[in-house]
């Protein structure tokens, strides 16, 4: 079956429409200009390989879809890839969640897979 040209258009459009995600793979970049906008960040130090991971990461981007952490930008880094940002950042461990508001930090916790938990953590970069 053909599709249109007016078919194509509006399946383009829809795809356009698509919300963005509150999850992105970590960059330096990306960081500076979140974190100098005054923006709340979380950086999700994740690795495939861990079942605490694959259990926080759906939690915490269910939560950063939700009105009081809309706002909130997560920056996915690479556990294992990216040693350089987890030296930085002194994060030893997979599963590890950093808050930042603006360029402050203000909490982190590692292995935490409970939503009021991690609910609890966002908390401290909205106050």
């Amino acid at each position: 079956m053909q599709m249109s040209m007016r078919g194509m258009l509006t399946a383009a459009l829809m795809l356009c429409a698509v919300s963005v995600s509150a999850a992105e793979p970590y960059t330096d970049k990306r960081f500076a200009d979140l974190t100098g906008a005054g923006k709340p960040v979380v950086l999700d130090v994740h690795a495939d390989w861990c079942p605490t991971c694959q259990r926080q990461q759906p939690v915490l981007l269910k939560l950063v879809e939700t009105a009081p952490y809309q706002d909130f930008q997560v920056l996915v880094v690479d556990y294992d890839d990216q040693g350089d940002v987890r030296k930085r950042f002194k994060v030893p461990s997979q599963s590890t969640l950093v808050v930042f508001k603006g360029a402050a930090e203000v909490g982190r916790a590692t292995g935490i897979t409970d939503s009021a938990q991690i609910a609890a953590l966002l908390d401290k970069a909205r106050k």
